[in-house]
């Protein structure tokens, strides 16, 4: 059975249909790349399985239960962790003190942050620190980080967790190219070691080519392809959909 099997999803605005029954499966173990143009509709699929979106129709199965309809906070307590485009940790707490802050809520005890945060999870924060490579910097200000070393705590934070899956909405956006590689090496080297499940929307298309083990294409709201990155590279309707001839992708975008 796969980890996530997403059933006949759709989600309209004002009669405009966002999603127009979306069907997918994502392995254990995998990293399942959701691709497509502006206003394919990647962010509202993203949106209704993370449960900031309640679905119009269909289903969202994690490992057989179905979670559409619930909210974030109680999706994520059932091991959806996820990271977004637009950077989720305080500026002004240390790095170590952000992902105290995520432990503290998935353990339920943020009623302890008053206390001096050294107290708090230190060394479960610190493992996961040393996890995406950034223990060496546990005390420095989230403000003052690189863009690619912040992208890394909230890798950190995501994995507080323990989740099965990871939601990673555009993970490499704005990031320089090498940085871009190093971060998804990083995600595929965790989903060896920890056999999570990775769900993410990406805009480089050398980052989706290099790292998903499947592909699936969005398009107006409906799936228009899936499968290994090679078929779907090769596919015509996708080349139609992002370059309206039938030009191939290249090694990136």
């Amino acid at each position: 059975m796969s980890l996530l099997q997403v059933d006949g999803l759709r989600k309209s605005f004002g009669g405009v249909a966002a999603l127009d029954g979306v069907s997918f499966a994502l392995p254990a173990g995998q990293m399942l790349a959701l691709i497509g143009p502006n206003g394919a509709g990647k962010s509202t699929c993203f949106n209704v399985i993370n449960g900031q979106l309640r679905p119009d129709a269909g289903r969202v199965l994690l490992d057989g239960q179905d979670i559409a309809g619930l909210d974030a906070r109680r999706i994520w307590r059932r091991g959806v962790g996820r990271t977004f485009q637009v950077s989720a940790a305080f500026a002004s707490l240390t790095v170590l003190e952000n992902v105290q802050a995520a432990l503290l809520s998935h353990h339920r005890r943020l009623w302890q942050l008053w206390r001096p945060a050294a107290a708090c999870l230190r060394e479960q924060a610190m493992d996961l620190l040393a996890q995406v490579g950034m223990a060496d910097q546990a005390g420095r200000a989230c403000g003052v980080l690189a863009y690619g070393d912040i992208k890394r705590v909230e890798l950190a934070m995501a994995l507080s967790n323990a989740p099965r899956l990871l939601l990673m909405d555009e993970p490499t956006a704005g990031m320089a190219p090498r940085e871009r590689q190093a971060l998804m090496a990083l995600t595929r080297r965790l989903v060896s070691e920890r056999g999570l499940s990775v769900l993410f929307t990406e805009h480089s298309m050398d980052v989706v080519f290099a790292f998903a083990d499947e592909i699936i294409v969005l398009a107006r709201g409906q799936l228009i392809a899936q499968g290994k990155p090679d078929a779907v590279r090769q596919d015509a309707r996708v080349r139609e959909v992002y370059f309206g001839s039938g030009a191939s992708f290249g090694s990136a975008a």
